[in-house]
């Protein structure tokens, strides 16, 4: 009797913070496959809120009750290169809009052109975390009324972090 390979996906981002939207992908994608790789992508050309350290330890902590699950980082290469170091043969992409489809769509070309035989997965999330981005979750911490505000965009351990991190602040 012979094994079939492992079916392992890569899910990456820069996950500043991991959001509920992170987590549904996270969750459906690691039902699909035998094992889910996240993957954070380090590029030295952006500004970050939280460092490489802190997203890890976050991810790590929202996806503790996955045993099909590990986080890693990457860096200085094309995602579908990475997927290939690490035996990956799919790629989990999510699309919240029609630009999210048209840039992932394009990616998806580029992909196949390199690595022929990765296969990317577009999911899709729920209309509660369509306009949901990490970058629309910073933005909100501040004003009056914060705390409950991005309450409902951020998984337990994420919205502690955030707010042992004003609170250090204040």
């Amino acid at each position: 009797m012979t094994t079939r390979p492992i079916r392992r996906a890569v899910y990456a981002g820069s996950f500043d913070p991991p959001t509920n939207g992170h987590l549904w992908m996270i969750s459906k994608a690691q039902a699909m496959f035998d094992e889910l790789v996240i993957a954070i992508g380090v590029n030295p050309e952006k500004q970050h809120t939280y460092t490489v350290d802190e997203r890890r330890e976050m991810l790590e902590a929202i996806t503790k009750d996955f045993s099909n699950v590990r986080v890693t980082v990457f860096g200085n290469r094309f995602l579908v290169d990475y997927a290939d170091s690490i035996g990956a043969r799919f790629v989990i992409r999510g699309i919240r809009s029609n630009s999210d489809y048209e840039y992932e769509r394009s990616m998806r070309y580029i992909n196949s052109d390199l690595h022929p035989d990765i296969t990317t997965v577009i999911l899709m999330p729920p209309r509660e975390f369509a306009e949901v981005s990490s970058t629309m979750v910073k933005g909100m911490v501040g004003p009056e009324g914060w705390r409950e505000m991005i309450r409902r965009y951020l998984p337990d351990p994420v919205y502690n972090k955030i707010l042992k991190d004003h609170e250090d602040k204040d």
